[in-house]
Order: structure tokens, then sequence, then C-alpha cells
């Protein structure tokens, strides 16, 4: 029987799939993603229920909808990570297409539920949000753009990425949804930096981006106010930011205790954008701190692994899908604490919601294959011998 070295792990080509699986696969990550999960059900168990006594739901109601929606996120996960990067590239070229599809479809078929955003489709029973799906199928067609584009005599590969995906936020800006395309703009230019972009092409990128947040601003009362909100030196006492910031103050070391906290009788969105306050306010910053080690841990262990990987698809779709759930992370903490300006949007495996936990599971069982060890040797080795 073949034996083939995976890092400092011995694998056996003849083994059952799941046992080669388990020793190739990053356990550190997965095991902190099942953290961040059951960190979820517990703020939702004290998020939850006053938004089930408003819509006339058992006080559980929402718990049990997230344990749903996440179980068959962390399902659909493991699924996806025991596949091959050859698969994970066929099956994201083949979701983005789809992806782009629905989102184009919006404004036609899709329903804003009273938001004044025509993000979502309604299923009768749940809804969802194609935007969320985009994200990482978006990088993987990305990735595999790029990466062919280094071949010899390959495809002009940057220039079609960087073409979709102004089209991509164009369509998001339409919802609108600048947060969304805020993400995919961000996604491209990691994965075109990673790539081997030239400062001086990022820079005039930055330059562009800058530009239309500017047009946004002009164009959009909703964008404006939320910007002027963020730049005032007052905050409201009753508004979202003024809740969450209460709650986070109130907290302190160690919060309140279980159930203790008000702050998810007065956030019509503490379940979901600003679960972080409640985590804050019930238990502190201890749990606030051990949320952001555990996505530090996925963050930094992922990018580690990655600078290991020789294969130029593999290492340009995983820096794109981690950063991009790095950054996600960032978004809803730093908008809790004031770093940033509102914007809805959910911690990643935390936060309640259907189509972002399911997502959210694609795209991390995605970088679970880019991440696993291989038989190759380190990537410095790799260029070496190319330059000789």
């Amino acid at each position: 029987m073949t034996e083939m070295a995976h890092g400092t792990v011995i694998v056996h080509t003849g083994d059952a799939v799941i046992p080669r699986w388990w020793s190739t696969i990053d356990r550190v990550t997965i095991g902190c993603i099942f953290g961040l999960f059951a960190i979820g059900i517990l703020l939702g168990f004290a998020a939850s229920p006053p938004l089930a006594e408003r819509n006339d739901h058992e006080p559980f109601h929402y718990v049990i909808r997230q344990a749903a929606f996440g179980g068959l996120a962390l399902f659909v996960m493991i699924v996806v990570s025991m596949m091959t990067p050859t698969n994970v590239r066929r099956l994201g070229v083949l979701g983005f297409f789809g992806a782009v599809a629905a989102v184009a479809l919006l404004p036609i078929f899709g329903t804003d539920y009273g938001m004044g955003a025509t993000r979502w489709y309604s299923l009768g029973f749940a809804s969802l949000q194609p935007s969320e799906f985009l994200k990482p199928v978006f990088v993987v067609f990305t990735a595999w753009m790029m990466a062919a584009s280094q071949e010899v005599a390959g495809p002009p590969g940057k220039s079609v990425s960087l073409f979709v995906t102004i089209v991509l936020v164009a369509f998001l800006a339409m919802q609108p949804d600048f947060g969304q395309a805020a993400l995919i703009i961000f996604a491209w230019g990691v994965i075109y930096f990673v790539a081997g972009a030239p400062m001086v092409i990022l820079m005039g990128l930055a330059g562009v981006v800058l530009a239309v947040g500017v047009l946004a601003y002009n164009s959009s009362e909703h964008f404006q106010r939320r910007i002027d909100g963020f730049l005032s030196d007052e905050v409201g006492e009753n508004t979202q930011l003024g809740f969450a910031t209460d709650a986070i103050r109130e907290g302190g070391l160690f919060g309140t205790g279980l159930g203790e906290g008000s702050v998810k009788w007065t956030l019509p969105d503490a379940h979901t954008d600003f679960i972080i306050a409640v985590a804050a306010e019930e238990y502190g910053f201890v749990l606030v701190a051990v949320i952001i080690a555990l996505f530090l841990t996925i963050t930094l262990r992922s990018y580690f692994r990655l600078m290991k990987e020789r294969d130029p698809f593999a290492r340009l779709a995983g820096t794109g899908l981690v950063s991009l759930l790095a950054l996600q992370a960032f978004i809803n903490m730093g908008v809790a604490v004031r770093l940033l300006p509102a914007k809805g949007m959910t911690l990643p495996f935390v936060s309640y919601g259907g189509s972002s936990l399911i997502a959210t599971g694609i795209a991390v069982g995605m970088l679970l294959v880019f991440t696993r060890t291989r038989p190759q040797g380190d990537i410095a080795d790799h260029l070496l011998t190319r330059s000789r």
C-alpha cells in the first residue's frame, strides 16, 4: 500500500475517506467553528425571546430555528471539506453563475420585507438572501480566473474578474446593499494582491472605491444618514448604536449575568447584527475576548497553512475566503463599538440567520479543503526549484 506524507502526517492512500479526511483537516479550525456556533446558541437563548414575544411565537422559537439552520450549516461544511480542490472549483464556478442569476433577478422576484432594500426571496417558510451565497463562490471564481491567467497562454483572468466585479457591485448597489458590495470589492482586491498586483494599481483601486463612496453618500439618503451618524460627536440614546454602547458599558469585565441584560428588549437586531452587544452585557468582556480569540485563531492558522500551499488556485481561493470571514467578523464587532459606520452584517456562526449560516458553512468548508495538508513540498522549495 502506498504511503504519502501530508506534512507531518502519514496517510495511506487506501484508507477510507473519513480517516483520511480527519488526518489531513485542520482540526483546530473545526473546533473553533463549533465553539462559535455553541456561543451563538447560548446567546440566542438570551437575545431571541423578546423578538419571539413581539411576533407571538414560543420563547425559544428563534433558538430552535438557529439550531436547525446551524446544524445544516455545519453538516454542509463537513461535506464540502471532504471534497478535492478541483471539485470545489467546479462547484464554485457553477454556483457562481447561479448566484449571479439570483442576484440579477432580485428586482423582479425579490422582496424587501419593508426594509427598503430588495435583498431576499420569500420562500414562505423562510427567506433566501442570494448575496450571502454569492460571496464564497465569487472568491472561487476570481481565484480560478487569476490562477489561470498566470499560466502560459492563459486567459486574461485579471481583466475578466475585474469586469465581473464591477458588474456585481452595480447589481448589489441597486438593491441597495453597499456592505455586501464592499465585501466583494475587498475579496477581489485581496486575491489580486496575493496574485502579485502592482501597488500602483491597488492604490488606484482604493481611489476608485473612495470615489464610489462619495457618490453613494451624495445619492443615497440611507447611506448618508449612516455616515453622518457615525461621524457625529454624540450617539443618540434611542438609536441602535446608543443601546449597544450602553450595553457594552454595563457589561464590564464579567457581565451582568445570564438573562439579566436589558439591551435585548430595546435592540431590534439584538439577535443578528448586534449580538456582540448582548454578549458584552450579559457575559462581559471575557466572552467577547473568547469570540475574538476564536476568529483570530481561524484566521492566523489558515494564513500560515496557506503560506505553504504551492497550488496558485488553492492559495488564492483560501486567502480570499479566510480574509472575507475575518473582515465580516471585524465589521460586525466594529459597528457595535462604533469603530465603523452602522451596517447590517451578521457575526459568522454566532448571529441568527439561515442564509448567512449556511453560506458561511459552505465558505468555511471550502477553506478547510484549501488548508488540508497534501503531498507537496514547501512553497519556498517550489520557488527555489523554479528559479534554478
